[in-house]
């Protein structure tokens, strides 16, 4: 222990840049914070799934991705229960090494038979999945194709990979058309998109992404985190809604949203699932998702299998919502899905209105740039399969008094 800590550091003897000047210079969050309108970090004290309780008063929770509300389902509460004392809390270790345990390989098969695909890759986080797979395939002579609009762990992957990136305006299939004649034949290209766009809901036109990736001998991945368990015949994301899973080279999925507990995976041919399983390194150095965390997704799976009235419930919920917000003079956007933005634009205002929502016992999600364009900000509404009526109703007429208080409606 240095005994004289003022002096534990050198002496700045040449002038250098402070690593840590970025630091105090961002004064973003205090000055949000001052507002009293500072919306992140928001500490729930306890939580019924549709229901939370902030500040000791309970809010009708408008913003988890629990969709189908199986993160209190006691079926699988208990089947992690059971896991972790089978197998212990944790894995302490990567799969690549000592971390991959036999439901490991459970989970991998059932989820291959699930989307359609050969075979998965299963990681210890949505992110991690992404990251790991588009770094690992985008090599130097490679270019990653992405919508603006992709989620953080896309845009992420593309940059940390060796190759170029490029990007095409939201759904536009024409200016992805021209972005692939750009690219020349020599490099290869993987077209990454959402699936379902996490803050607007709108679902990527998966058809004429495929049409032109198949034109031009690029290859398609699709996120479906937020559309597993929520869309499609069987609940399987928008590669099945559009009856397209064969056709879609590469399908990712998370467990953070419908399955109700964390962790990702990749699914796609065996060569290169196995290819990636030996060389995507989110998933090479990182402890394995804990058996109790794969048993929670394993149940969550047997139940979206057998139970899809969970989603016609949903979708009910979702137009009842839209229709209501939308009669009500706010603007929804384009939404396809049950995450309803409220487009509000200024981002202060944004800000007021989650604030009251909040007082009022309502739970939104305020988005600001650089998450939505400027000028674009929105509160993201997202609901759940076991909102009851009352719950609901409860909102809207939230929502009805602030906005004619705060006159945005």
């Amino acid at each position: 222990m240095n005994p004289n800590p003022q002096t534990s550091r050198k002496p700045n003897t040449q002038e250098r840049e402070d690593v840590f000047q970025k630091a105090a210079s961002y004064t973003r969050a205090r000055e949000t914070r001052a507002t009293g309108l500072y919306p992140y970090f928001i500490p729930i004290e306890g939580s019924e799934g549709t229901e939370v309780t902030i500040a000791g008063k309970p809010v009708v929770m408008l913003g988890s991705n629990n969709y189908l509300g199986l993160t209190h389902d006691p079926r699988v509460l208990e089947a992690g229960e059971a896991a972790a004392r089978s197998y212990g809390a944790g894995c302490t270790g990567s799969r690549f090494l000592n971390g991959t345990l036999d439901l490991h390989l459970k989970l991998e098969a059932e989820l291959a038979e699930f989307v359609g695909k050969e075979e998965t890759l299963v990681f210890s986080t949505g992110y991690q999945t992404n990251l790991g797979c588009i770094a690992a395939l985008v090599g130097r002579d490679d270019t990653a194709l992405i919508d603006k609009l992709d989620h953080a762990c896309i845009v992420d992957g593309a940059i940390m990979a060796a190759g170029q990136v490029a990007r095409f305006r939201h759904n536009d299939m024409r200016d992805l058309a021209d972005q692939l004649q750009r690219i020349p034949t020599t490099r290869g290209v993987l077209i990454a998109v959402d699936g379902v766009f996490s803050m607007d809901g709108d679902l990527t036109p998966l058809p004429e992404v495929l049409q032109l990736a198949h034109a031009s001998g690029a290859r398609v991945l699709v996120d479906e985190a937020h559309s597993l368990g929520v869309v499609g015949p069987k609940g399987a994301g928008v590669t099945d809604h559009f009856g397209l899973a064969a056709e879609t080279d590469l399908i990712m999925g998370t467990f953070s949203k419908s399955f109700a507990s964390i962790g990702g995976f990749m699914a796609g041919d065996s060569a290169v699932i196995d290819f990636l399983r030996h060389n995507a390194r989110p998933m090479m150095f990182s402890a394995a998702i804990p058996p109790y965390a794969v048993a929670t997704v394993l149940k969550s799976l047997e139940i979206i299998r057998t139970e899809p009235e969970r989603r016609v419930r949903l979708w009910e919920i979702q137009n009842l919502m839209k229709n209501e917000l939308a009669g009500m003079g706010w603007d929804v956007g384009l939404t396809e899905t049950p995450i309803i933005p409220i487009v509000i634009g200024e981002s202060r205002m944004a800000f007021q209105l989650w604030r009251a929502l909040l007082d009022g016992g309502v739970f939104t999600n305020p988005v600001v740039s650089p998450a939505v364009p400027e000028g674009r900000a929105l509160l993201r509404t997202s609901y759940i399969a076991t909102h009851t009526d009352d719950q609901l109703h409860r909102a809207l007429e939230i929502f009805r008094r602030v906005g004619k208080e705060l006159g945005l409606i």
